[in-house]
Order: structure tokens, then sequence, then C-alpha cells
């Protein structure tokens, strides 16, 4: 038997299964801990203070989670942008899984802000502060979610059976597609201006100029491990046959990036004289170490092309870039942040738990999806003559 592939198609199959049951009691969990936040505010589940006002859940589920949906903006740039369309059954399944990740991204943040009825303010002209970069990065990531919806739609549409809408749509979708490589861009880059405003409160390991770049990089580059990871799991999980060829040649495109990024990362803190921080008895150098590992490891593991078709080593190079990545950003925004004698801050286990539930309910959003809507290839079975 082999098989080849075909035009997305739901998978069908149970909707209720020991792994959802699990994923949707986190989830749920999670929502209690949310109600119990906005009865009593934030401090009744949070360690946040006046030091570190910035918990886990702005550093992890905004600026780690959204760089970990950038699935679909990493495959857009490839399909769209240099027209590699090879890649384009790749689309869809890595755009659900950045509509999950940026929305929930963005609901999240709601939960960490203490007076989060004024949020409309953002997007009240008189009221927005426009030379602020959390204002730039607030309304690229809001404008990113509607785009990915509206890009997204036409599977619902497909669903529906409603191909005249669809129709319609695509012949505007050129628009979104633009603004859905734009906004990334912007916003991703932005997330690393951020703590170029912290100044030297930040240590040298991460405090540079070239921030912006260094954060856009590592979320167009972990963008690619989330889609391996996801075809890795999708094989496994749903019994599919594993891309090996068409992902083999994405994880190319990924250590390219990754060399790029460690050269440029390697000479900067060279230019700078940072490297000693590097070897320093502290928790920030092995924070940095950790971090290193992650983007060094695939670079060894992924050398040869062989070594880029065998689905071991393209499930261990994926999440070691994306422990990579969030070590990136935990070091920058939390672990490598002294502000002040007398401040600390650790998670507490509300704060982690709801950061879990928001993982599980985007794993749970994602099987879901996959079984109900036109998403993943399908997959036939085609007889040999024997």
């Amino acid at each position: 038997m082999s098989s080849h592939a075909e035009k997305p198609a739901p998978l069908g199959g149970p909707l209720v299964t020991p792994l959802t049951v699990t994923l949707a009691g986190l989830a749920g969990i999670a929502a209690v801990i949310l109600l119990i936040r906005f009865i009593f505010g934030i401090g009744s589940v949070t360690n946040v203070n006046d030091g570190y006002s910035w918990g886990i859940w702005v550093v992890y589920d905004v600026m780690a989670g959204s760089a970990f949906a950038c699935g679909g903006y990493a495959i857009a740039l490839l399909v769209y942008i240099f027209n590699k369309g090879e890649y384009h059954p790749l689309v869809r399944p890595a755009l659900l899984g950045s509509l999950f990740g940026y929305t929930l991204a963005g609901a999240s943040v709601i939960f960490d802000l203490g007076r989060y009825w004024n949020t409309w303010h953002i997007f009240f002209p008189p009221w927005a502060q426009v030379n602020s970069v959390m204002f730039e990065v607030a309304v690229c990531i809001t404008l990113y979610i509607g785009v990915m919806w509206i890009e997204f739609s036409p599977a619902f549409l497909e669903r529906l059976g409603r191909s005249d809408l669809k129709k319609k749509l695509s012949n505007w979708m050129f628009v979104f597609i633009g603004l859905g490589v734009l906004l990334p861009s912007m916003h991703q880059s932005s997330l690393g201006s951020l703590l170029i405003v912290f100044g030297t409160q930040i240590n040298p390991l991460w405090q540079t100029l070239m921030l912006p770049l260094i954060f856009l990089m590592t979320a167009i580059t972990v963008g690619y491990a989330v889609v391996i990871l996801e075809s890795c799991l999708s094989a496994s999980g749903f019994k599919r046959p594993f891309e090996a060829d068409l992902i083999g040649r994405l994880s190319r495109v990924m250590w390219w990036f990754l060399v790029v990024y460690l050269a440029l990362r390697a000479v900067d803190l060279a230019w700078r004289g940072a490297w000693g921080e590097a070897f320093q008895p502290n928790v920030m150098a092995l924070g940095f170490w950790i971090e290193m590992t992650g983007f060094i490891l695939p670079v060894i593991l992924l050398a040869t092309p062989a070594a880029r078709r065998r689905p071991d080593r393209l499930l261990i190079s994926a999440v070691a870039l994306i422990v990579g990545t969030l070590m990136l950003r935990l070091n920058g925004f939390l672990i490598g942040y002294q502000t002040g004698a007398g401040w600390h801050y650790f998670p507490s286990l509300p704060e982690l738990l709801v950061t879990i539930g928001i993982i599980a309910a985007q794993i749970l959003g994602y099987i879901v999806l996959v079984r109900w809507l036109p998403i993943l290839p399908k997959v036939e079975p085609v007889k040999i003559a024997r």
C-alpha cells in the first residue's frame, strides 16, 4: 500500500476521547481560575508585583505564544512571497495553528491587565498612545487576528457548501494575504523593541539594538519548527503518512535561518563585549546556555539531507527550537530583567495552570477543527498491483 495527498478534507472520527476530555478538563480549570481573577482581582491568583508587573501570562502567552503561532506567517512567506508553491499543502494546517495561537494570545493580554475594562482605549484615537511600542504591538496583533479569521474562512465556507461566497472572497484574498505578511513582520520585531525600551534593566546578554531583528528571525524560524512538530504529531496521532520529502525540504529552510541567526547572535555579543556575561556563575548565564542549546542542537541534528528526512530528528529539533525560542523570551522579559533590589517574581500555581489550560484549549481546538473542517490533505489509499 502507498498513499497520495489530495485536496483538504475533514478527518472525521470521534470528538470525545480520553485525550480531548483531558484537554477540556485542563481548559476548564483555567476558566475557573480566570473567573476568580476577574471577580477578586489579579492579585488573588498571581504573584505579579510593582517590580514585575508582567508575569508568565504575558511573557509566555503573548511574547512566546505569538511566536509559536507564526507557522501560518512563515509558510505564507514561502508560498506567496518567495513563490514556493510546493509548500501550499501546509498553508491551511499552519494557518489553523496560528489562528488559535494568536487568538488565545490576544485574549491572554486581557487576563493580565489590571484595568482590563479600559482596553478599548487603544482603539479610541484621542486616548491612543501612538508613540508607544506597545500601542503598535496591540493594534497589529488585533488586526492580524481578524485577518487570519478571514484567511481561514474558506475552510468554513467549504464545510457549509457555500462555494459562491468562497469564490467572491477569493477575488480579494490577496489583500488579506498581504496584510497577513506585513502585520506579523511589524509586531514580532516590535516585541524586541519593547526590551530595548527597558534599557539597563535588561542583562547585556539580551539588551541590544539588534533585538527587533532577533525577535523577527526567531519568530519565523520557530514558525517552521511548529509546522514540523504539528506534521510529526498529526502523522502519529491521526495515523497518517508522514510527508518526509516536503517536511525535509522545509527543515532545510529552517536550518539555514538558524545558521544565519546564530552567526548574527554570536557577532552581536562579541561586538558589544557581552560574551563574558555568559560565563558568570548565575541563573542568567544558565538561562542563556539553555536558550543557545535550543538553537544549536537543530543545526547539528539536521546538518545532512538524510537527517532531515528522519522523523525522530525532525521532532527533537522542532522541540529544541521551541524551547530555545521560549527561553529567549523568558530570559529577556523575566530572567534577565533586573528591576531593582527587593523585587522578585516566580509564577504562582494558578498562573501556571492558566497557561497550561490555554495550551490545552489550543490543542483541543486544533483536534476538533481538523476532524470537522477540510484542513489536512485528504489521503486516499492506492492499491499497487502485485
